[in-house]
């Protein structure tokens, strides 16, 4: 194969470059005739540092200019967390490789206490998720939950700074930055569902650039990808985004795939959850009949009020 100069497009923040330079060795150590190059973009996520991600537009925040620098043949690759990624890929863009999946749960983050249940009434526990607030409200009406944004070093700051009794962060954020000695509980789906494609890195490319799809094929993992397919098709069907509180996560063993998946309210209050299973080959469809299912139920109503318009 000829040689070639690579060029990943990324965010600046600390995981966002670990992830590219994770994708990066990788490369290199699979294809020596190839060299990379990391190129930095900032998105308007990362330029709106304070203001809650639901109010300004949610999904796609974090990935719209990379996408961008891509379609103008700027990058090659663009390496996103693929709880950042849209359902519905942009055209001319197609998700080349799904790597392995990394931890999924989230993380409770605490010096003060090992659980949920420990902290008092009227604690204080700081999240910047739709997703994560409604699930601690519907198990702990009777916490404040405290809007929280920035990077992991910014949050783990605010944690002291604002006498927050907790917080919760992405296990998988913290696997990859090395961060695995700080006082946690990786917490159970049962007691916090995870974003759709949490802890899974999503390879966006163009998408006729048939070269760096063979480049990437040795990093997707077909498990990881079938499991995100699944999640990203209830997504899908829900229109959903940073506006809405809904969550998924899939399971893949052999080729079978189990899915658990909620809609809620804004506060908790309403809180729908429901799981199916099938074959692992009609990821797809099982998430959208999932998400059917939900919006039969009683979601339909809640995310019309939460659009604005029926659903």
């Amino acid at each position: 194969m000829v040689a070639r100069t690579v060029r990943l497009g990324t965010r600046a923040s600390p995981l966002a470059l670990a992830q590219s330079r994770w994708v990066e060795s990788r490369l290199q150590a699979h294809h020596p005739h190839i060299t990379t190059e990391l190129v930095i973009i900032k998105t308007t996520g990362d330029k709106l540092k304070d203001v809650p991600l639901a109010k300004v537009g949610g999904k796609g925040l974090f990935i719209k200019e990379i996408e961008e620098a891509l379609l103008a043949g700027k990058v090659d690759l663009a390496v996103h967390s693929l709880k950042d990624m849209p359902a519905q890929m942009p055209a001319g863009c197609r998700l080349a490789a799904v790597p392995p999946r990394e931890d999924w749960r989230d993380a409770f983050i605490s010096y003060r206490y090992s659980s949920l249940q420990e902290i008092p009434p009227g604690g204080r526990v700081g999240t910047g998720s739709l997703r994560r607030r409604v699930q601690l409200l519907n198990r702990r009406p009777d916490l404040e939950v405290v809007h929280l944004r920035g990077n992991v070093d910014t949050r783990l700051r605010k944690l002291r700074e604002q006498g927050l009794d907790a917080i919760i962060l992405a296990a998988a954020g913290l696997n990859r930055l090395g961060l695995g000695h700080l006082p946690r509980t990786l917490l159970a789906a049962q007691d916090m569902l995870p974003a759709v494609g949490q802890g899974a890195l999503g390879l966006e490319i163009r998408d006729q650039d048939q070269e760096m799809q063979e480049l990437l094929a040795f990093l997707d993992d077909p498990p990881s990808r079938l499991a995100v397919s699944a999640e990203r098709a209830f997504l899908e069907r829900l229109e959903g985004g940073c506006l809405v509180p809904v969550a998924a996560l899939a399971v893949v063993q052999e080729d079978r795939l189990e899915l658990e998946a909620l809609i809620s309210d804004l506060e908790g209050r309403h809180l729908l959850r429901e799981r199916t299973s099938g074959p692992a080959a009609a990821a797809a469809d099982l998430g959208r009949s999932l998400a059917e299912r939900l919006l039969d139920l009683g979601g339909r109503e809640i995310l019309s009020q939460i659009y604005g318009r029926p659903l």
